[in-house]
């Protein structure tokens, strides 16, 4: 694709080349993922090239597991939630966004990346009336606990693929925000307002006492309580005004001149 109108979350120049990656088809949509190579090459500054990237994905010795599976695509599409490992460096992130939307590459350790949280966007019977589950990132669950419901998450784990627990869409719970204007937020789930016919509003309150509401279908629940099941960004999904920021920026740099007057 054009690099002029590849997504802003990527965060790509449009002036250090043309062309950008374009993602392959796969459990996420085009304009809600992050292709490998990016990450890769704009983030993790692994690779300086495109090139390097096809190197690092297409060695034998799968470098790269995605939700623990070996990948050799330099174009797979990384989603919301998803597990990158880079066995040779011991490296482990999960992939989140920050306030403003970008995508970020969050370092866990190994005990995290054994698990992913997964949003269940479907629930159905299938053939031989077999109830089943689909999740956001394209899963297939057979046979799933019958509390489950859409718009719940599920702790899966990556080495058995199986449901380890269960977290419910309901008041008190802890969630982050997926789409919409207030992206990257991280806040308690007050209520939700029903509206037939038209979108569900879901109404969120932020550690720091602020309310917003956003669409339901822009939020991913993410632990049962105000403790969250996997850890979060340095913001911890805390937005900050304008002259907030300008405030803590200043507050930095102070400190910083500090010290260097002190060595």
């Amino acid at each position: 694709m054009k690099r002029m109108y590849a997504p802003s979350a990527w965060c790509l120049d449009k002036l250090k080349g043309v062309y950008a990656t374009r993602p392959s088809t796969g459990p996420h949509k085009l304009r809600e993922c992050l292709p490998l190579s990016v990450l890769l090459q704009n983030r993790l500054k692994y690779a300086l090239s495109g090139q390097e990237c096809m190197k690092i994905c297409k060695d034998k010795a799968a470098n790269i597991k995605i939700d623990n599976k070996k990948r050799r695509d330099h174009r797979y599409p990384l989603g919301f939630g998803d597990v990158v490992s880079i066995w040779k460096t011991g490296q482990n992130y999960r992939i989140l966004y920050d306030v403003k939307g970008r995508f970020q590459p969050h370092a866990i350790d190994a005990k995290e990346a054994n698990f992913k949280l997964c949003k269940v966007s479907q629930k159905r019977i299938g053939k031989n009336k077999i109830p089943y589950i689909v999740t956001h990132d394209g899963r297939t669950i057979r046979f799933p606990h019958p509390d489950i419901k859409i718009n719940d998450s599920v702790k899966l784990n990556l080495e058995t693929n199986e449901i380890d627990s269960i977290v419910k869409n309901e008041n008190g719970a802890s969630v982050f925000v997926t789409g919409g204007n207030n992206i990257g937020r991280v806040g308690v789930l007050q209520h939700i307002e029903h509206h037939p016919g038209s979108y569900e509003i879901a109404h969120v309150k932020d550690a720091r006492g602020h309310s917003f509401a956003t669409r339901l279908s822009n939020i991913f629940v993410i632990g049962a309580g105000k403790e969250t099941l996997i850890s979060l960004p340095a913001k911890k999904g805390i937005r900050l005004s304008l002259v907030e920021e300008r405030h803590s920026r200043d507050a930095r740099n102070h400190r910083e001149e500090e010290d260097e007057e002190d060595d």
